[in-house]
């Protein structure tokens, strides 16, 4: 993957977060009974046109592993009853990483990918008190990734090229 610049940002403090509310028509919920399957849907439908690759050769029993795994919690944004992003969050300690999060190809552009990072950053820190909520993007993801976060308030502490492998 040469050429990807990868960013690292983080949030110490709920109070830096710079929030947008959901607007009318987008509604969100936590997948609470945990299938392997819908999350695949969900990487492969919002991560693929972005290069997410790092899970596609996984086995159902490695997806199971993963999405069963009593340290990450997964929700879904929907619009007229139909998936409009989702996103992973995985804890380590006392930290809250963003794992995957992203919009559906058909609702990029609706103003809905501000509102759903404030709902993933406030999810996580809602999440038993953490003292650091992270996450990386790069240059394959959409060009106002990075700007999104910013804008709700993460930090950039990190910056560098790609490795050979990875999302």
């Amino acid at each position: 993957m040469a050429g990807v610049t990868v960013y690292y940002l983080e949030m110490t403090s709920p109070g830096q977060l710079r929030g947008k509310p959901l607007p009318a028509g987008l509604s969100l919920a936590e997948a609470r009974v945990p299938q392997f399957a819908f999350n695949r849907f969900l990487y492969e439908h919002i991560g693929g046109p972005w290069a997410w690759r790092d899970k596609l050769s996984w086995s159902d029993a490695q997806w199971r592993a993963y999405v069963e795994a009593e340290n990450l919690r997964t929700w879904v944004a929907w619009v007229d009853g139909s998936p409009a992003g989702y996103f992973d969050l995985e804890r380590e300690g006392d930290e809250v990483e963003i794992k995957y999060f992203g919009l559906a190809p058909a609702f990029i552009g609706q103003g809905y990918g501000g509102a759903l990072l404030t709902s993933a950053i406030e999810a996580a820190w809602g999440w038993d008190a953490p003292q650091r909520v992270w996450v990386h993007t790069c240059t394959l993801d959409h060009p106002n990734a990075l700007a999104n976060y910013q804008a709700r308030g993460m930090q950039l502490y990190r910056s560098g090229e790609a490795a050979a492998s990875g999302d």
